[in-house]
């Protein structure tokens, strides 16, 4: 057996095994564990010994890795495939979430990508475009700026940024499962499999999983489920120029939004949302409802190279789904990313939220808050306080893409009644654009915003309602004051409520 010494980190006893002796350190606190809970024959050595081991080398877990390991932790990242992931989401980082990787010291990752700076939105809907700037950021006194990209060059550059960092190590590894002590649940490291197939455990007292969304972990934490409810299918286009260099643009279409946005000097990326059951891409039947049905209402400077690049580039898809944040209070293990809360892609926040995750981590489970990583009723309580704090940021992100998902497919007619006034709301201008704006990039953090934009909306569609039907049709614009406010009620309302459950 093996214990943690009273004052010290690990303390040691020998187990003898066919005439060899082993040290193994201590994994979590004040227990013993039995070796026969170990395959003697897995048995490592102290190099697969650690504080904290990462599942998962995207996003969140290159970022966890290099801050944990900047703080002195002895850190692993395990990934299935460290080549460069090709995917057609995760391409555009808010500023916000600039800011996020600019406090953990990764802001270089955003450099030798070839990236684009983005610095705000263009929204079309029946032939009018209406600009939506991002507003001045805070942290710099300058009008704020995104970044959008290849997503697999920037994954590249955040796993290059954790391998250089001291105390962190890199691993192509596929974990197959979670290492628990029969006694008490608790999560005392991985087993994996590396490509040459000869299976490994490793071992730390602390396990963060940030597999994404097709998480195989995620039951171990929860049992919720993503809801998905559409389908972003995307490819690109070479050489369009778009009619507002440097911005992210969504086109209004029927049945519901086209986003597109630079991710290179050449190339564009177009994302297609299909609701409900996605056509089969193999036998063409979702090319051609694109042709027949999206490109048709895309504007006339945007189509020819849109049917172009249909013909001759790759249509890939992936799920849109909603999962609301649970509460991590699993002894040695922290489940965060995709894998514990997402939101629809349309408003890019996916990353911000997971970079802003990790700064907050950092802070909380900080050397100076808890020296040693097996303080597990320590982190518990951290890890509760995290669920709260991280409301601040996450809340009006969440709501705010759910919200702003249900108003753009307006599929029915009162929200149709709400996706004009929001169209008709932000020609308003200033704190009408500046502030929403301000929502989706990640630069103000307070779910009251939203919910005042959010009604001052409704409350201007019914205004622009009842100058579009007259006096004559006042009757029904008067009953549309209710409908159009109960739609409002139950699209926004469902969302908050999910972010006050644990």
């Amino acid at each position: 057996m093996y214990t943690r010494g009273r004052n010290s980190v690990f303390s040691f006893s020998s187990v003898t095994n066919s005439g060899y002796l082993y040290q193994l350190p201590f994994c979590t606190r004040s227990h013993s564990y039995l070796l026969s809970n170990l395959s003697m024959p897995s048995i490592v050595e102290s190099s697969s010994e650690y504080d904290l081991i990462i599942v998962g080398a995207g996003v969140l877990g290159s970022a966890a890795a290099k801050a944990f390991g900047s703080d002195g932790r002895r850190v692993l990242l395990l990934e299935r495939d460290l080549s460069e992931p090709d995917r057609i989401v995760g391409e555009l980082l808010q500023p916000g979430g600039v800011n996020a990787l600019t406090a953990l010291g990764m802001e270089d990752c955003l450099e030798g990508i070839d990236g684009i700076p983005c610095h705000g939105y263009a929204i079309y809907r029946e032939n009018e475009w209406v600009h939506i700037p991002y507003p001045v950021n805070d942290a710099t006194g300058e009008n704020a700026v995104g970044k959008s990209f290849h997503h697999g060059r920037f994954i590249q550059k955040l796993r290059a940024a954790a391998r250089d960092t001291k105390n962190v190590e890199v691993k192509e590894a596929t974990v197959t499962s979670l290492i628990k002590d029969e006694d008490d649940d608790r999560v005392i490291g991985v087993l994996a499999n590396p490509k040459d197939g000869k299976e490994e455990k490793f071992y730390a007292p602390l396990t963060l999983v940030a597999d994404g969304l097709f998480s195989k972990f995620r039951k171990e934490f929860t049992e919720k489920t993503p809801d998905v409810r559409s389908y972003f299918a995307g490819f690109e286009i070479k050489g369009l120029t778009m009619p507002m260099p440097n911005h992210g643009h969504v086109i209004l279409v029927d049945p519901s939004p086209v986003l597109m946005y630079q991710i290179g000097s050449n190339e564009t990326r177009v994302l297609i949302d299909v609701p409900g059951k996605l056509p089969s891409i193999a036998n063409g039947d979702l090319k051609r409802y694109f042709e027949e049905s999206i490109a048709p209402q895309l504007p006339e400077s945007i189509r020819p190279k849109f049917l172009e690049a249909l013909q001759t580039e790759r249509l890939r898809s992936m799920p849109n789904g909603f999962l609301p944040p649970s509460v991590n209070q699993n002894n040695g293990l922290i489940i965060l990313g995709d894998a514990m809360n997402m939101r629809h892609p349309l408003t890019g926040g996916g990353m911000t939220v997971a970079l802003q995750d990790v700064v907050l981590l950092k802070e909380l489970l900080s050397p100076e808050s808890i020296p040693s990583f097996t303080e597990t009723d320590v982190i518990i309580q951290q890890m509760g306080a995290f669920h709260w704090a991280r409301k601040r940021y996450c809340t009006a992100i969440n709501v705010l893409a759910m919200a702003l998902y249900r108003l753009f497919s307006a599929q029915d007619s009162d929200l149709a009644v709400l996706q004009r006034g929001c169209f008709e709301y932000f020609k308003c201008g200033g704190k009408c654009i500046s502030e929403p704006c301000g929502l989706l990039s990640g630069l103000i953090q307070r779910p009251i915003v939203l919910i005042y934009h959010f009604f001052a909306v409704a409350v201007y569609a019914l205004v622009v309602e009842f100058k579009r039907a007259g006096w004559s049709q006042a009757h029904i614009s008067f009953i549309k004051i209710f409908t159009v406010l109960y739609a409002a009620c139950v699209t926004i309302f469902p969302y908050l409520w999910s972010e006050t459950k644990n």
